[in-house]
């Protein structure tokens, strides 16, 4: 991205301010001290030392596939899985897992041939069909108990795994660092404006951060950070954050495993259990992770009369025993059912930003009197594995230019309502956490 002239003193703190220290701002940053003349003009903010404490990113570990209903997500990942099988930060430090994936496919659920279908069409399908019966005794028994009333079959690819999600993203950005980007541990919680322009960003301790230019990589939290800003300018219901990105969670179930446990699971593959959720291998800390696909938004109102959703904030390992209760009927018991009757290490609720058709929402803001505001949100729950290739196309926006018909097309700031088939869509919440009971 463009520089300040070096002939004359910055007026600002930063060329950039990047707040949000998740995948998006990790990735914007790592390619921008690559990049960039100066990176100590760079700066990211977040609330915790790296990786932030409440992120979305901060895991156990994420799933890394390209197995997409979408061909240009399904080519984006390839994109991306070629960097986390050659860069020595991922591969070459043991971060990466190529386990492969079973995932099971719900009858009348047209998912999986839409994945395999866009395989076929690259004149790549890595996939095969498994029997059910067959994964009875597959991968050390690990299937034996799992119930598989109301499945159809299940498929097979090698080339997916998970990586460890938290340490990954701590090295991202150290290498970040030490490059000279700047990290700052502090909670923005206004964006102040100037003319035509978020001028600065003003701290919980009343420090303010000026910049040339703001990046919000916030997440789950977009949409509360621009409601005061909004308000300020009188922005319609239709035009605001709220419209392209939605705060929702979903409950994250860890059990710890015995020494004898983890070499029974020493084979296990990623697990997709259909619509229902996903298991992901035990890594070095020895905990099991099932994922609860069913997810929900927490909104509220706000003293303007504006509805938006918020993740709580109460700490994210609060989890009522309503959603615990859930994820054991309809993860744990019919998936693993001999970890049923086992005490929870700990559950969390995680939250991530999600957009109607599940795309990332990479753009400046369309309004002219915010021409310095920049988005990179929308993970929707399916984007850790876009964490090194991400931020070039990021930076490619902030010093706006095109990323191409294609991507521009899935990532600008959209208007109407949506109504096709989305990315993600198993996790596109349909429900309110408060709903959901204690």
């Amino acid at each position: 991205m463009a520089t300040s002239n070096s002939a004359e003193p910055p007026s600002k703190d930063f060329d950039l301010l990047i707040i949000g220290a998740g995948i998006f701002g990790t990735s914007t940053a790592y390619h921008l001290s690559k990049t960039h003349p100066t990176p100590s003009r760079i700066a990211v903010i977040d609330r915790t030392p790296f990786p932030p404490d409440h992120a979305a990113s901060t895991d156990i570990n994420k799933i890394i596939r390209a197995d997409y209903t979408s061909p240009f997500y399904m080519d984006l990942a390839y994109e991306a899985m070629d960097a986390w099988n050659t860069w020595p930060e991922l591969k070459g430090k043991g971060f990466y897992h190529r386990t492969g994936w079973i995932a099971f496919s719900e009858e009348g659920d047209d998912g999986a041939e839409r994945i395999r279908k866009n395989f076929r069409d690259r004149q790549h399908d890595p996939t095969q069909d498994v029997s059910l019966g067959h994964l009875r005794t597959k991968f050390k028994g690990l299937y034996s108990h799992t119930d598989f009333e109301g499945f159809e079959g299940a498929y097979w690819n090698p080339e997916a795994g998970w990586c460890d999600a938290g340490a990954v993203t701590a090295e991202l950005m150290k290498e970040a660092v030490g490059r000279g980007v700047q990290y700052v541990t502090g909670d923005v919680r206004e964006l102040l404006m100037d003319k035509n322009r978020i001028s600065g960003a003003k701290l919980s301790n009343g420090r303010i951060l000026n910049f040339e230019k703001v990046l919000l990589a916030t997440g789950a939290w977009t949409s509360s950070l621009m409601t005061a800003v909004e308000d300020r300018l009188s922005i319609a219901e239709q035009d605001r954050t709220e419209a392209q990105v939605t705060a929702a969670g979903v409950c994250v179930s860890h059990f710890k495993m015995s020494a004898g446990e983890l070499q029974a699971l020493k084979e296990m593959p990623v697990t997709i259990y259909g619509e229902q959720g996903d298991a992901q291998p035990p890594p070095a800390n020895n905990l099991l992770k099932l994922t609860n696909s069913h997810s929900f938004t927490n909104t509220i109102t706000t003293p303007s009369g504006h509805k938006v959703s918020v993740p709580p904030q109460c700490d994210q390992r609060d989890v009522p025993k309503s959603l615990q209760d859930e994820t054991r009927q309809t993860m744990t018991s019919k998936l693993f059912p001999q970890f049923t009757s086992r005490p929870a290490e700990y559950w969390r609720l995680c939250w991530d930003a999600v957009s109607p058709s599940q795309d990332h929402l990479i753009t400046k803001h369309p309004d002219a009197r915010l021409d310095n505001l920049y988005f990179a949100v929308g993970g929707s729950f399916h984007s850790y594995k876009f964490l090194p290739n991400i931020g070039k196309y990021v930076i490619r926006v902030l010093n706006d230019e095109s990323n191409g018909a294609e991507k521009d097309s899935h990532w600008y700031w959209k208007t109407g309502k949506f109504d096709g088939r989305g990315a993600h869509e198993k996790v596109y919440p349909t429900r309110e956490l408060r709903d959901i009971g204690r």
